[in-house]
């Protein structure tokens, strides 16, 4: 996935309800915003990503039906971070009790707060290094666990909240460990 930043910085800061409209007004582009204020167009992915990103979605989702502890979004929900950037990872699990917190509203919109869980898949487009620190951005910001799944190196690196990234080679599945329990993502067709 290819993306570029835009600087907005001549047009003042982009307020939470402007980012909104133009993200509902462009259904069709993928925008994240940064905590610094700069608004990032991602392109789509390739067919193989494609693939591979609906797999994690599809055993994330089926998992949460059934254990009913919280809530599973895809790549098109976008968070309101607590230092201001807005971000859509590639899949992401909420709590039931955190989400219950949320008013109506900000459930309806881009919900305010960090995920519980994320996941990021590295695209043969995108820059390693821009998703580590994306990685790093939310743990900084209340995420427990996040997985950056990088198939052409055939590595996972799993963030922890004040922990170092550890980073495991060619993993057959991972543990949702103490965030997500009882929840193994197999790794057959992702890593492969």
């Amino acid at each position: 996935m290819i993306s570029v930043t835009l600087d907005l910085s001549p047009l003042a800061p982009l307020s939470d309800e402007a980012f909104y409209q133009i993200c509902q007004a462009n259904p069709e582009l993928k925008l994240e915003r940064t905590a610094a204020g700069e608004l990032v167009v991602m392109s789509p992915t390739g067919g193989e990503t494609g693939d591979r990103n609906r797999r994690i979605t599809q055993r994330l989702g089926n998992w949460t039906d059934e254990d009913n502890t919280g809530l599973a979004f895809d790549s098109s929900t976008c968070f309101r971070l607590p230092n201001g950037a807005e971000r859509s990872p590639d899949a992401a699990w909420i709590s039931l009790e955190r989400w219950q917190s949320l008013t109506r509203e900000e459930q309806a919109g881009f919900p305010p707060l960090a995920p519980d869980f994320v996941i990021e898949l590295r695209s043969p487009s995108d820059n390693l290094r821009t998703l580590e620190s994306k990685m790093q951005e939310y743990i900084d910001n209340g995420v427990r666990l996040g997985w950056l799944i990088d198939p052409q190196n055939r590595r996972v690196h799993i963030y922890r909240p004040h922990q170092p990234v550890e980073i495991v080679q060619s993993p057959s599945s991972l543990s949702g460990e103490d965030v997500l329990r009882g929840f193994t993502l197999n790794l057959d067709k992702i890593l492969d």
